[in-house]
């Protein structure tokens, strides 16, 4: 999970001011995590909880309620992270059904889904569930899975021809960055930020690279950049001095989902 923190720090500040290159500060004072890292790790807590106390792993039935609960229980104690304006309606109302949405916070957020599946149909099926509880459209859905898909994957130690050929099953990804990145627009949708974020990470020589690549592009940043790294921390790993950087900038409860190894 820290890969989408650091992206989502990283991207932070250049949401609302894109950019379209790969110079820039990889952290700036106001460098910080938003809502993404919020409901990454309040869904990291779930999934954690009941991958160390399931002794059954077909019984999820009761994972849709507590990940509701917990999102809402996080929007408590993070009430000012900026978080998408129809998922803001949803946890002020204390909603608990789905509202059809295919915005990219069901891809951004599924990091655990990834991380705590044991095979890659657990991994989808846990990356649907963690969409379906308010992304209920189908293009939501398959964000969510797709990246907890590749997420399972880079942790296997797959190639990346083999991750690209994954996700190529459910999006288009005979595009390139550069060619991409003069056309490219702020885009909240699924379908929208997936591909370019998946792309990003199989054009990256590094860690590094890969979130600049997705910070690059002038979109989404923070959200962008957040699903790249999900991506690229089990695939490259995290540079000492990234992974030190990004741990002063979280508080104790965000890095409370973490692996122990990733708290030094």
């Amino acid at each position: 999970m820290l890969g989408a923190y650091i992206g989502d720090i990283v991207g932070s500040i250049y949401e609302h001011h894109p950019i379209k290159t790969k110079e820039f500060p990889l952290f700036s004072p106001d460098s910080g995590p938003t809502a993404d890292s919020v409901m990454t790790c309040a869904l990291a807590r779930v999934f954690k909880t009941w991958a160390e106390n399931m002794q059954d792993r077909s019984n999820k039935s009761q994972l849709s309620k507590e990940l509701v609960a917990s999102m809402h229980e996080f929007s408590e104690m993070y009430p000012n992270v900026d978080y998408g304006s129809r998922f803001q309606i949803w946890l002020q109302k204390k909603e608990t059904f789905p509202y059809g949405s295919y915005g990219n916070g069901s891809a951004m957020r599924c990091s655990a889904a990834g991380w705590f599946a044991t095979s890659l149909e657990e991994a989808m099926e846990l990356g649907r569930i963690s969409a379906a509880v308010t992304h209920n459209h189908p293009e939501g859905i398959k964000g969510a899975k797709v990246v907890a898909g590749c997420i399972f994957l880079a942790r296997q130690k797959a190639t990346k021809e083999a991750i690209r050929q994954f996700a190529f099953r459910y999006y288009d990804l005979n595009f390139t960055l550069d060619a991409l990145r003069p056309v490219y627009h702020f885009d909240a949708t699924c379908q929208g930020t997936v591909p370019p974020a998946i792309q990003a990470f199989l054009e990256a020589s590094d860690f590094e690279d890969a979130i600049r690549n997705a910070v690059s592009l002038g979109g989404d940043a923070d959200t962008l950049a957040a699903i790249t790294g999900s991506i690229a921390e089990p695939f490259f790993g995290i540079p000492e001095a990234i992974h030190k950087e990004a741990l002063a900038r979280l508080d104790d409860t965000l890095k409370s989902v973490l692996f122990p190894e990733q708290l030094v």
